[in-house]
């Protein structure tokens, strides 16, 4: 009994953890190590396989770890975008919250600061010590004038010169 699993284990070994890597390879971009190592120790596990019970046996633990494979990753993929995962706050799923990240912004409206670069319409303003990405309302203001934000929409701040009472 023991001298069959420790036969047994490398192939074992190979077969289960090209599989895992191969399912981590699935939620990363592009085709990577994970994916490449997977194969390999796949590939590795099949060898010993046919080179212990025979190429007929190889095959066959080739096409049940294929169908458990394609079984797993339609599962995990599936539990992926039903479970927690497409419900994270790492992802703005719901317009609400972009309108509401957005509408925190509004909060600059009316706030006065200076320019830090000439406005030739876009520029750098300094509001209170954040330097900001700004737009003029389309005339040229030069660098140390003081403005206003007259307007905010999503990450465009719109700013005027500011007016002298």
């Amino acid at each position: 009994m023991i001298q069959n699993l420790v036969t047994n284990l490398p192939m074992a070994l190979c077969l289960v953890l090209g599989a895992g890597l191969i399912i981590v390879e699935v939620f990363l971009p592009g085709f990577g190590l994970p994916g490449i190592s997977g194969i390999v120790l796949i590939g590795a596990g099949i060898v010993i396989a046919g080179m212990h019970f025979g190429s007929l046996t190889a095959v066959g633990v080739l096409l049940v770890l294929i169908a458990v494979l394609a079984v797993l990753i339609s599962w995990v993929l599936r539990s992926a975008s039903r479970g927690g995962v497409c419900r994270s706050e790492l992802f703005l799923s719901d317009k609400e919250e972009l309108h509401r990240e957005q509408g925190d912004m509004q909060v600059l409206v009316g706030k006065t600061g200076m320019t830090t670069s000439v406005l030739r319409p876009a520029g750098i303003g300094d509001f209170d010590g954040v330097r900001l990405n700004v737009v003029t309302e389309g005339g040229f203001i030069e660098s140390g004038t003081p403005i206003e934000i007259v307007s905010v929409d999503g990450s465009r701040i719109v700013v005027r010169p500011k007016k002298n009472g």
